[in-house]
């Protein structure tokens, strides 16, 4: 028995926050951030998206599919 990964897929939000975004939000430096997480930017929903982690799944799980065939 064997098995393969015949396709892959992700999905993420449009909007981008940045560390010089979070620097202007609250007391830190995109240095200090990226130090520490090596993060540089992050994915995120809007407040009024109805979008929900379970649609980002199924996003995903459509294009490893399409991949796939």
């Amino acid at each position: 028995m064997h098995s393969r990964i015949a396709g892959t897929g992700s999905y993420l939000p449009d909007k981008i926050v940045t560390n010089a975004d979070l620097e202007k939000m609250v007391e830190t430096t995109d240095e200090w951030i990226t130090t520490r997480t090596g993060i540089k930017q992050r994915r995120i929903l809007p407040k009024d998206s109805p979008l929900k982690s379970s649609d980002f799944g199924a996003f995903a799980s459509k294009a490893a599919m399409a991949k796939a065939a």
